[in-house]
């Protein structure tokens, strides 16, 4: 098995809304925002390559939207998808699974682009299964006024009408190595990929942990539904993540690719930060 960081770019959000509850005089002093109270998020994938499986978890935000929806994201940067799946060798056309842990824009985005008449769409991998929480999909086909904005129905339909689609219940075993477990305070239905490499696990922490700042249990994004589950997730995940050493591959950092944990007397606290090449003895092409 290797694994290789794949950088779709970065984008921004509130940073109020980001950190939730906790007060920018705390946040922005390790998180630091703009003069809009803007703070840059990455939009970083994971391709895990296992013999003859390729496995992309989440693909970004895509480039199908107009000109008037990315200005509110204010997308910035010179990495994209396909430059960085070919950075390592690799294109669209290559990946054999599209794993996807949420259906909001900026995680399933690149799932599905326009085709090369401007009419309708297909998808960005069309020799992929793509594979989704069933929770997860009926909640977005379906969605709640809260997250409406989140799913875009030409992010999720075109799938379905692919034959491609996928859904599975509860936890899952994609590979040996390669397991899933769902959390449902961020999105019902949020699927976190454990992944077994080189004697770690390597837990893909999307958006129940976007970046290292969110590690304290206070520190949850006011954009998830179900708060105070998120905050029981969290802590439970958490302690199993000190005490297994865990690695967390950071989704939406800038500034951090990966993190490891500790024990404080003022409670868990991101121990060492460093990008997957740097953990890891075997060579491993990682994009920042």
């Amino acid at each position: 098995m290797n694994l290789y960081s794949i950088h779709t770019g970065n984008f921004k959000l509130d940073g109020g809304a980001m950190f939730g509850v906790v007060p920018k005089l705390i946040w922005n002093k390790i998180y630091p925002a703009d003069e809009n109270n803007l703070i840059t998020l990455a939009m970083r994938c994971l391709l895990v390559i296992d013999c003859d499986r390729r496995i992309l978890i989440d693909n970004g935000i895509g480039n199908k939207q107009d000109d008037k929806f990315f200005s509110h994201y204010f997308l910035h940067g010179d990495h994209s998808l396909e430059k960085s799946l070919a950075g390592v060798g690799f294109t669209p056309s290559d990946i054999t699974d599209m794993f996807l842990t949420h259906l909001h824009f900026d995680h399933c985005g690149g799932s599905v682009k326009r085709k090369p008449s401007g009419e309708g769409y297909e998808l960005t991998f069309p020799n992929a299964t793509y594979w989704v929480n069933e929770s997860q999909w009926e909640w977005a086909i379906d969605a709640n006024r809260r997250e409406k904005a989140s799913f875009l129905s030409e992010n999720i339909l075109p799938i379905a009408d692919s034959g491609q689609l996928k859904l599975f219940k509860g936890p899952l075993e994609l590979i040996p190595g390669f397991n899933v477990r769902i959390f449902n305070g961020h999105s019902i239905g949020q699927s976190i990929p454990f992944i077994s490499y080189m004697g770690k696990t390597v837990v893909f922490m999307a958006d129940t942990t976007p970046t290292s700042a969110h590690v304290p249990l206070p520190y949850i994004m006011s954009y998830d539904t179900q708060p105070l589950i998120s905050l029981q997730e969290k802590e439970d995940f958490m302690n199993e993540a000190v005490d297994n050493e865990f690695v967390l591959f950071l989704e939406h950092d800038a500034y951090t690719e990966c993190c490891n944990l500790e024990r404080t007397e003022k409670g868990i606290k991101v121990k060492n930060t460093f990008s997957l090449s740097e953990i890891f003895t075997e060579p491993i092409k990682t994009y920042r």
